[in-house]
C-alpha cells in the first residue's frame, strides 16, 4: 500500500514538473517588498502610490468591492487623513435605497465594484495568488523564497513581451508570468502612466510594484497585527517550554538520584 502511494506521488510530481516545464506555471520573479518577513511592515508611501495607480489605471476595469474606504486611514495601511478619504470617497457614486437615488460615497461605504467588462475584482487577487503560481503551484515558493501574491501581480504587469495573437475573434497578449503564456488583458501599464506627488520614479517596474503592494494590503489589511500576535505567541511558547523543562528536571531529579543509589 505504501509503495503504491509513493509511486502515485512520484507520477504526480513528474507530470507537474512536465507541465511547468512546458510553460503552464509562468515565471514569477522575486521582489523585495517591505512587508515580507516576520518583522516586515507595509510602506505607507508605497501604498498611497499604489492607490493612485489603481484609481487612475486599474479602476477602469477592476473593482475592490470588499474593501471599506474608511480603512484607507488605518495606521498599518495607507494612513490617509480623514478629509482626504472623504474627498476621495465622494468621487464614486452609490445607489441609496432610502433615497431611491444615487449619492456620493462616504468613508463607511466600500470601493465600487466594476464588472462592466467581466474583469475580476482585485480585492482578494493578491491573497488568491499568494504562493500558488499557476495551476500546479504548491505554495512552497512563498514559504521558502518569500514570494507571494504581490510578486505574481508585479510579474504579470511587467511580463508582457509585445507579441499578440488572435484566436476565435479575441486578441491575446504574450505574458511570461501568466499560466499558459497568453492573456486576454492588454498591457495596463507602460511606465510614466501616473505622476506621483512625492516625486518617486514612475517607471514600469515601480508602478507595478506599487500597485502590487497596495493590492496585497487590500487582501491582507491585518497582516501586521497577525505578525505581532504571532511573535508574541512564539515568545510566550518559548518561555513556557523553558519553564516546563526546568520544572520537569527539578521534579524528577530526586527520583532519578534515588533510583541510581538503589
Amino acid at each position: 500500500m505504501i509503495r503504491k502511494i509513493a509511486l502515485t506521488a512520484a507520477a504526480t510530481l513528474a507530470l507537474t514538473g512536465a507541465a511547468m516545464a512546458a510553460g503552464e506555471g509562468g515565471h514569477v520573479h522575486d521582489v523585495d517588498f517591505s512587508f515580507e518577513g516576520p518583522f516586515g511592515r507595509y510602506d505607507q508611501m508605497q501604498l498611497q502610490r499604489g492607490l493612485q495607480v489603481y484609481t487612475e489605471i486599474c479602476a477602469a476595469c477592476h473593482g475592490l468591492q470588499y474593501v471599506p474606504l474608511r480603512t484607507l486611514s488605518d495606521e498599518g495601511g495607507p494612513a490617509m487623513p480623514e478629509d482626504q478619504i472623504r474627498a476621495y470617497s465622494s468621487q464614486f457614486e452609490i445607489f441609496d435605497a432610502e433615497l431611491d437615488d444615487f449619492r456620493p460615497r462616504v468613508p463607511t461605504d466600500h470601493f465600487p465594484a466594476n464588472d462592466a467588462v467581466g474583469a475580476p475584482d482585485l480585492s482578494l487577487m493578491a491573497k488568491a495568488r499568494a504562493g500558488f503560481h499557476g495551476p500546479y503551484g504548491t505554495g512552497l515558493s512563498q514559504l521558502f523564497n518569500g514570494m507571494g501574491g504581490a510578486e505574481y501581480i508585479a510579474s504579470l504587469l511587467t511580463g508582457y513581451t509585445g507579441k499578440e495573437k488572435e484566436e476565435a475573434g479575441s486578441i491575446f497578449y504574450e505574458n511570461t508570468a501568466f499560466p499558459g503564456g497568453w492573456i486576454s488583458m492588454a498591457p495596463p501599464l507602460y511606465g510614466e502612466d501616473v505622476e506621483y506627488a512625492d516625486g518617486h520614479s514612475n517607471s514600469l517596474h515601480h508602478e507595478a510594484e506599487d500597485v502590487a503592494a497596495f493590492l496585497m494590503w487590500t487582501a491582507e489589511p491585518k497582516m501586521m497585527a497577525r505578525k505581532q500576535a504571532g511573535f508574541v505567541g512564539v515568545v510566550f511558547l518559548t518561555i513556557l517550554t523553558v519553564l516546563l523543562y526546568a520544572t520537569n528536571k527539578r521534579l524528577w531529579k530526586p527520583v532519578k538520584k534515588a533510583a541510581k543509589e538503589s
